[in-house]
C-alpha cells in the first residue's frame, strides 16, 4: 500500500523511465537509419551521425545498467555486485548510522547550529506573544492531568510510603531537633510562645475563678473543715494568678529564666547525649509505625492529588495564572537581556552537547536498526521511490553525453585518418 506520497513519487518515476528509455530506443533508431544512410554512400554527416547514436547507446546502456543495478539485478541475471541495496541493506544502514553521527551528530556542529538559531530569542518572543504563556500553561496542564490521572492514590501511597517513612526514620532526629530547639533558644523566638500560653492561663484562672477554687477544695481530706478547705483553695488561686500575673508582666521573670536554661539543657543533651538521642529517634519510630500516622499519610496524599487536580483544572486558578504570568515575563526577559539570552544558550548548548556526546550512538543506532527491519526489495523499493526520479536523470545524461563524446572522437578520428 503507498501513500498518496509515494503515489505521486511513483508516476514521477514512471515518467522519467519512460523518458530515458524512449531516449535510448531513440538513439537505437537514429544508428539504424545512419548506418544504412552511411551504407547508402550519403555524405560524412551520416558517420558522426552513426558515431553519436552508438556512443549514445553505450552511454545509455552503461548508466541503465548502473541505475538498476543499485535497486535489483539487471535483467534478473546474477551479475556479481548487483542489487545493491536489497543486499547489502544492513551495511549501508550502519555506515549510514555512522555518517550522520560523525557529521551531523557531533557536539561542534550541534553547538554551532544552535548558536545560529539564536533559540533564547526566539522561545523568548514567541513565549511573549498574546496567547502563547497561555497555550503553554494549558498544555502543561493537560499533560499534568494526564499523568496524576494513570496514577491512583494506592499506587502513589504504595510507592512513596515505604520511601518517605523509611526515610524519615532513618533521619538523626535528636541533633537536628537540638539544633534547631537550641537555635530558638539563641534567638529567643519561644518567648512569644511563652507570653501566648502565660497570658491565655491568666485569662482563663480570671474567668474560672469558682472552678478553680472548687477543684482545689474538692482535694483536702474529708475530714477537713469546708471552711478552712476553701480558704485555702482560694489562697491557693491568689498564688496562681499572682504567679501568672507576674510572668506576664516580667520579661526576666524567674520561670522565664529557669525555661529558657531548661530547654537549652534539652537542646544540647539532644546533640550530645545519646541516652536522649535514642529515646528521641525511638519516639519518632513509633510515631512512624502507628497506624494512625499511615492512615494519616495516605489522606495527605489523596488530598494533595485532589487540590492538585482542581487547580490544574481551573483555567482562571491561582496555579495557571501565575504559571502563564511567569511564562510571558521570561519570554519578555528573554527577548529584552542579553545576558540572560547567553546564559541559556550556554545551558541549551551545554545540555544538548552532553546529549549527543553520551547518547550518540543510541540515537544513530535507531537508523541501522531500523534499516535491519525492513525486508530488502521493500528497502530498496523506498529508496527508488524517493531518488529514482533524479536518477533517471543520470540515465539521459549518459546518452546525451555519450552522443557528445562519439562526435567528438569520431572527429578526432577523421583529423589522425
Amino acid at each position: 500500500m503507498l501513500s498518496p506520497a509515494d503515489t505521486e513519487r511513483r508516476r514521477g518515476l514512471v515518467r522519467m523511465k519512460v523518458g530515458a528509455t524512449a531516449l535510448l530506443v531513440l538513439a537505437a533508431a537514429v544508428y539504424v537509419l545512419a548506418r544504412r544512410a552511411e551504407e547508402s554512400g550519403a555524405g560524412e554527416w551520416a558517420g558522426y551521425l552513426r558515431a553519436a547514436a552508438e556512443a549514445g547507446m553505450v552511454g545509455g546502456l552503461a548508466d541503465w545498467f548502473a541505475v538498476t543495478a543499485l535497486f535489483r539485478r539487471p535483467l534478473g541475471l546474477p551479475i556479481p555486485h548487483t542489487a545493491i541495496i536489497p543486499t547489502r541493506k544492513d551495511a549501508l544502514g550502519r555506515n549510514l548510522s555512522d555518517f550522520v553521527g560523525t557529521n551531523f551528530l557531533s557536539e561542534p556542529v550541534v553547538r554551532e547550529r544552535l548558536r545560529q538559531a539564536d533559540v533564547p530569542r526566539r522561545l523568548g518572543r514567541w513565549l511573549a506573544g498574546p496567547g502563547n504563556a497561555e497555550r503553554v500553561t494549558a498544555e502543561l496542564a493537560r499533560a499534568l492531568r494526564g499523568a496524576v490521572d494513570v496514577l491512583r492514590d494506592e499506587d502513589v501511597r504504595a510507592v512513596l510510603e515505604p520511601v518517605v517513612l523509611r526515610r524519615l526514620a532513618a533521619l538523626p532526629v535528636g541533633p537536628t531537633l537540638g539544633r534547631l530547639l537550641g537555635q530558638v533558644v539563641a534567638d529567643k523566638a519561644h518567648h512569644r510562645l511563652v507570653d501566648l500560653l502565660v497570658t491565655a492561663l491568666d485569662d482563663w484562672l480570671t474567668a474560672n475563678r469558682e472552678q478553680v477554687v472548687d477543684v482545689v477544695a474538692r482535694q483536702a481530706p474529708v475530714w477537713s473543715p469546708d471552711f478552712l478547705d476553701r480558704r485555702v483553695a482560694t489562697r491557693v488561686y491568689a498564688e496562681l494568678t499572682r504567679v501568672t500575673g507576674e510572668i506576664r508582666a516580667e520579661p526576666d521573670h524567674e520561670f522565664r529564666q529557669a525555661l529558657d536554661r531548661l530547654l537549652a539543657r534539652f537542646a544540647d543533651d539532644l546533640r550530645h547525649d545519646p541516652a536522649t538521642v535514642q529515646r528521641a529517634s525511638g519516639v519518632l519510630t513509633a510515631l512512624l509505625e502507628h497506624a494512625e500516622v499511615r492512615r494519616a499519610f495516605g489522606d495527605v496524599i489523596s488530598a494533595g492529588r485532589r487540590m492538585l487536580l482542581e487547580m490544574v483544572d481551573d483555567p482562571d486558578g491561582e496555579l495557571r495564572t501565575r504559571l502563564a504570568a511567569a511564562l510571558a515575563d521570561l519570554g519578555r526577559k528573554l527577548d529584552a537581556d542579553e545576558a540572560l539570552r547567553t546564559r541559556v544558550d550556554g545551558w541549551v548548548a551545554d545540555a544538548a552537547g552532553y546529549v549527543v556526546t553520551h547518547y550518540r550512538d543510541e540515537l544513530t543506532r535507531t537508523i541501522a536498526d531500523t534499516v535491519e527491519r525492513w525486508d530488502g526489495v521493500e528497502t530498496a523499493r523506498k529508496v527508488e521511490l524517493a531518488v529514482g526520479r533524479d536518477l533517471q536523470f543520470i540515465r539521459i545524461n549518459g546518452t546525451v553525453v555519450g552522443a557528445l563524446a562519439g562526435v567528438v572522437i569520431h572527429a578526432a578520428g577523421g583529423l589522425l585518418g
